[in-house]
C-alpha cells in the first residue's frame, strides 16, 4: 500500500529538499572530473538561466554552471536560496520565458558586441565607443640594451645626415663638428654593444660611413692631415670591403699639398686594387696620374697615361692636355695628329635640329618646347661650349708651332675643323687670326682679314664689320668707323656692339642726341650690355640732362657693383649737381675699392675744403702726395697749407720738389726763398734769390727782393742790385708798350676793311688771340699731365685743336694712368671688341 498514490491526493510542495545529494559536496570538487572540465573550458562560464517558471521537484538532472557552481561554496541554505530552479528535468532552459527587466542571454554572439546582461531600451553600441578612446600604448622600455643601442644608432646616423646637409649649404665648419660629434656616438655604440656582450653585432656599415664623412670634411676644411689619417684608419681596416678605392681621395690630398710623387703613388695603389670591369674609373685615375705628371714637368710620362687614355676611352679633356704636352715637348706632327683626334672624339649629344618643329602636330609641338630648354638640354649645350672651347684654345695655342708662320697655322687648322663636326668654328678662327694679327700691331694684316668676311653670312659679316670699325675708330678714322659700324648694322641689326660703336662715331661728331638713340637700341636689344648704359650716361652728361644721367650711373652701378669708373662718374655728377656730401660719399667707396688712387685722394681733399674742413683736406692730400709727389695742384696746397699754419720750413720742401718738377718756371723758386725769409732764415733766403738771379736775370719780382734783403741787412751788393732793378723794370715797359701798340695798329687794320673781310678777319684774329692767351696761361702753369719740362721755355702751339673738341669727353686706354686734368682720366667710349 505505501507504492500505492491517490488520485487526489497532492504532491507535497517542499518534498525532497532535505535529501542529501552528493553533487553538492564542496570537499570533493578537486577530485570531480567534470568540475575541473567546466574550470578549464568555456563549459563553466555559459551564462545564468533566466526563465521563471513556477516551483518543483528539482529532483531531476542539473545543469553545472558557473552560477550553481559559485553557490556550491555557500552554505546549503544559501545555496538552497540562490540556486535557480531548472527548467525541466533535463536542465535545458525555456527558451520562451524571460525575466522581468533581462533579456534573453545570447551568448553565441558575444564575440560581436551583445551582451547577456544588456538592459532593455539601451543604445546599440557593439564597438563600444560610447566608452571614449582607448588608453594610449605602453611605450617601450629604454632600459633594455637593445633599445639603447638602437636609440644610439638613429642618433649617429641624423649626425650623419645634418653634417652632409650643412656641408651642401656651405657651412663648413657647422659639417665638421656634426661629423665629429658622429665619431664620438658612434664610439659609445661600439663600447655599449661590447658591455652588453653582443660584440659581434658591430654595424661596420655605419662605423666606414662615419669615418668617411670624417675624412671628408677634414679635407673639405683644408685639415689635410686629420684626413689622411682618417683615411689610414679605414684603408688598415680589413674588415671594410672595397676601402682600398680611397686612395684616389688620399692622392688628391697629396695632389692639394703639391706633394706630387706621393700622390702619384697612391693613385697608381688605387688603380691596382680597382678591377678591369670598373673601365670608367680607371680612365678617370690614369687621367689625374697625366695631369699630376704635368705639374711635375714630365710630359713624356704625361703622354703615355694620355694617350692610353684616347685609345681606349677618348674624351674632350684628356685631347686637350695631349696637345698641351706635344706644345711643351715641341713636337709638331704629334701636335697636328692630336689635334684631329681632338676634333674627331664623339660627343654623344643629339643634334640641334631634334629641338625644331616640323609640322603642325600641336603635341608634338608641345614636347618639343618642354624639353628645349630642360636639364638634359642644358648640359648638352654646356658639354657642346666646353668642347668648342678647348678646340679654339688649343688652335690658337699651336697655329704659330706647326708651321713656320702663324697665319699658315691657322689655315691648317680652319681646313681641319671645316672638315669636321665643328664647321662653324672656321669663321671664329679667322677672327682669331686677324686678333693676333693686332697682336703684333700688324693693323693692315688685321682689317685685310676682316675685310674678307664682307661676302660671308650675316653673323660673321656684322662681327667682322663691328671689329673693323672699332680698329678705324681706334686710329681716328671715323668715315671708316661709321662706314663699317654701318655695314655691320646692316648685316645684323640686333648687334649691339655695331649699335654702339655706330653711336659712338656720331657722339664724336657732336650729334649726341643721336648718339643717344643709338645707344638705347642697343640697350633695348640687350639689357645687360654696360657699355651702351655708361656711354649713355656720358651722353646725357654732355646734354646737361644730369639727372638722366644720374639714373643712367646708378643703374649701372647696380650691375657693376665695384666699377671704380661708375662710382667717380656718379662722385662727379652729385659734384656738378651741387651736392657735395652726396659726391664726397661716393668718392669714401671709391677709395675703399682702390685705395691708392691719387686722382680721387687729391679730389676728396678739394671736396673737404671747400666745405672748410681743412684737416681731413690736409689729410687727402697728404695721402694722395704720397702715392703721385709729382701732381702740382696738391704740391701748391699743401705748401699754402703750411704757411698757413706757420710751418714755413715745411713747405719750403713741398715747393722745392714742385722746383725739381718744373725746373723753368720761376715762381716755384721765389715761393722756396720766400718760405726761408718768413722762417727767419735770411742767409739762406738770401742765397737762394741770388741762385734765381743768375737763372732769370730778368726777373723784377727777385730782384725787388734782393734789393730789400741787402738793405735790411746792410750789405754792399745793393747797389749793384738796384741799377739791375731799374733796368729790368725799364725793359719790362718798353716790352707791354710794343704789345700794347702791336694791337692797336691791328685793331687799325681790322677797322679799314670791309664787311665780308671784317667778318673773317675778326674770326681769324679772335683765333690768334686766344691761342696766345693760352701759350701765355700755359708757360706761367704748366699742366700737370707735363710733370718734367726741358730747361728752355717751351711754348703751346696756338692752333693744336684737340680731335674730341674742349667739351667732349675722350676715351682711356687700359694703361694709361688718372692723372689728366679732365674728371678721373675722362670716360672712356665703350667700343666692343668681340671676345677671342
Amino acid at each position: 500500500m505505501e507504492h500505492v498514490h491517490l488520485v487526489a491526493e497532492e504532491d507535497d510542495l517542499y518534498s525532497g529538499y532535505n535529501d542529501y545529494n552528493p553533487t553538492f559536496d564542496a570537499e570533493e570538487l578537486d577530485n570531480d572530473a567534470g568540475f575541473q572540465q567546466a574550470v578549464r573550458t568555456s563549459h563553466g562560464r555559459r551564462p545564468p538561466m533566466t526563465a521563471k517558471f513556477p516551483g518543483t521537484s528539482t529532483g531531476g538532472l542539473t545543469l553545472g554552471t558557473s552560477f550553481g557552481v559559485e553557490s556550491r561554496f555557500g552554505s546549503k541554505s544559501r545555496l538552497l536560496k540562490s540556486r535557480m530552479p531548472m527548467a525541466s528535468s533535463m536542465g535545458r532552459p525555456m527558451t520562451g520565458s524571460v525575466q522581468e527587466g533581462i533579456a534573453r542571454p545570447m551568448t553565441a554572439v558575444r564575440a560581436a558586441g551583445y551582451s547577456s546582461a544588456i538592459i532593455r531600451g539601451s543604445t546599440f553600441d557593439p564597438l563600444g565607443q560610447s566608452k571614449g578612446p582607448a588608453p594610449p600604448l605602453e611605450g617601450k622600455g629604454e632600459d633594455t640594451p637593445d633599445e639603447k643601442v638602437k636609440i644610439l644608432e638613429k642618433k649617429v646616423n641624423d649626425l650623419i645626415e645634418e653634417s652632409c646637409l650643412a656641408h651642401g649649404r656651405g657651412d663648413l665648419q657647422l659639417s665638421l663638428d656634426r661629423a665629429k660629434e658622429a665619431g664620438r656616438k658612434e664610439r659609445a655604440l661600439v663600447r655599449q654593444r661590447e658591455q652588453s656582450g653582443n660584440a659581434d653585432q658591430i654595424n661596420l656599415d655605419l662605423t666606414y660611413s662615419v669615418l668617411f664623412n670624417l675624412a671628408t670634411q677634414y679635407a673639405n676644411n683644408d685639415m689635410y692631415a686629420e684626413a689622411l689619417n682618417t683615411y689610414q684608419v679605414i684603408v688598415k681596416n680589413k674588415m671594410f670591403s672595397n676601402a682600398g678605392r680611397l686612395k684616389v681621395n688620399m692622392a688628391n690630398i697629396y695632389f692639394k699639398q703639391k706633394n706630387y710623387p706621393k700622390a702619384i703613388k697612391f693613385y697608381r695603389m688605387a688603380l691596382d686594387q680597382i678591377s678591369n670591369s670598373h673601365k670608367e674609373m680607371r680612365i678617370k685615375i690614369m687621367q689625374n696620374i697625366g695631369v699630376v705628371f704635368i705639374r711635375m714637368g714630365q710630359y713624356s710620362d704625361a703622354i703615355t697615361s694620355f694617350e692610353h687614355i684616347m685609345s681606349e676611352s677618348p674624351n674632350i679633356k684628356t685631347g686637350f692636355n695631349l696637345i698641351l704636352c706635344y706644345y711643351g715637348i715641341g713636337d709638331r706632327e704629334r701636335m697636328k695628329k692630336a689635334f684631329e683626334k681632338l676634333i674627331c672624339v664623339p660627343l654623344g649629344i643629339d643634334e640641334e635640329d631634334k629641338y625644331i618643329p616640323l609640322n603642325d602636330d600641336t603635341h608634338t609641338n608641345l614636347v618639343i618646347e618642354a624639353i628645349k630648354n630642360d636639364k638634359l638640354h642644358q648640359m648638352e649645350r654646356e658639354r657642346k661650349a666646353l668642347a668648342e672651347k678647348f678646340i679654339m684654345t688649343s688652335a690658337k695655342l699651336i697655329a704659330p708651332a706647326i708651321e713656320a708662320t702663324f697665319a699658315a697655322g691657322f689655315d691648317w687648322c680652319v681646313d681641319m675643323v671645316k672638315s669636321s663636326q665643328y664647321v662653324e668654328l672656321a669663321n671664329d678662327l679667322e677672327i682669331n687670326k686677324a686678333i693676333t694679327y693686332l697682336r703684333q700691331r700688324d693693323f693692315n694684316q688685321a682689317v685685310e682679314t676682316l675685310k674678307t668676311f664682307e661676302k660671308k653670312d650675316s653673323r660673321v659679316k656684322s662681327a667682322a664689320a663691328t671689329n673693323l670699325s672699332f680698329l678705324y675708330f681706334l686710329e681716328k678714322d671715323y668715315d671708316q668707323a661709321d662706314r663699317y659700324a654701318d655695314l655691320a648694322m646692316a648685316a645684323d641689326r640686333y648687334n649691339p656692339a655695331a649699335l654702339i660703336n655706330k653711336g659712338n662715331t656720331v657722339f664724336v661728331k657732336k650729334d649726341n642726341e643721336k648718339a643717344a638713340e643709338f645707344y638705347k637700341e642697343a640697350l633695348r636689344n640687350d639689357s645687360s650690355c654696360t657699355e651702351a648704359l655708361y656711354n649713355l650716361g656720358l651722353t646725357y652728361k654732355c646734354l646737361g640732362r644730369l639727372v638722366d644721367s644720374l639714373d643712367c650711373f646708378l643703374k649701372l652701378h647696380a650691375i657693376l657693383r665695384n666699377s671704380s669708373q661708375v662710382m667717380w662718374q656718379l662722385a662727379n655728377l652729385y659734384e656738378m649737381l651741387e651736392d657735395p656730401h652726396q659726391a664726397i660719399e661716393w668718392l669714401m667707396q671709391l677709395i675703399s675699392v682702390t685705395p691708392t688712387d691719387p686722382k680721387v685722394l687729391a679730389k676728396l681733399g678739394e671736396l673737404y675744403d671747400s666745405e672748410g674742413d681743412k684737416s681731413q683736406a690736409f689729410q687727402y692730400y697728404y695721402e694722395s702726395f704720397r702715392y703721385f709727389p709729382s701732381n702740382i695742384e696738391v704740391i701748391e696746397w699743401l705748401g699754402a697749407y703750411f704757411i698757413d699754419t706757420q710751418f714755413c720750413e715745411k713747405a719750403a720742401q713741398y715747393f722745392e720738389r714742385a722746383t725739381l718738377i718744373q725746373p723753368t718756371q720761376v715762381k716755384w723758386q721765389l715761393m722756396v726763398a720766400s718760405c726761408y725769409r718768413r722762417s727767419g732764415n735770411y742767409q739762406k733766403s738770401l742765397e737762394t734769390y741770388k741762385d734765381i738771379h743768375r737763372k732769370f736775370p730778368e726777373n723784377v719780382e727777385c730782384l725787388r727782393f734782393l734789393v730789400r734783403l741787402c738793405t735790411d741787412m746792410g750789405l754792399k751788393e745793393v747797389q749793384d742790385y738796384a741799377t739791375k732793378l731799374k733796368k729790368a723794370e725799364k725793359m719790362k715797359e718798353i716790352r707791354e708798350q710794343r704789345v700794347k701798340s702791336a694791337r692797336e695798329g691791328s685793331a687799325r687794320s681790322v677797322r679799314r676793311e670791309g664787311s665780308a673781310s671784317s667778318d673773317s678777319g675778326h674770326s681769324s684774329h679772335g683765333t690768334s688771340g686766344k691761342g696766345e692767351r693760352l701759350s701765355a696761361k700755359m708757360r706761367a702753369l704748366p699742366g700737370s699731365h707735363e710733370p718734367y719740362e726741358a730747361s728752355s721755355q717751351r711754348d703751346i702751339d696756338a692752333s693744336y685743336v684737340d680731335p674730341l673738341g674742349p667739351q667732349m669727353e675722350r676715351p682711356k686706354t687700359a694703361a694709361k694712368k688718372r692723372t689728366e686734368d679732365d674728371d678721373f682720366a675722362d670716360e672712356e667710349l665703350g667700343v666692343d671688341l668681340l671676345p677671342e
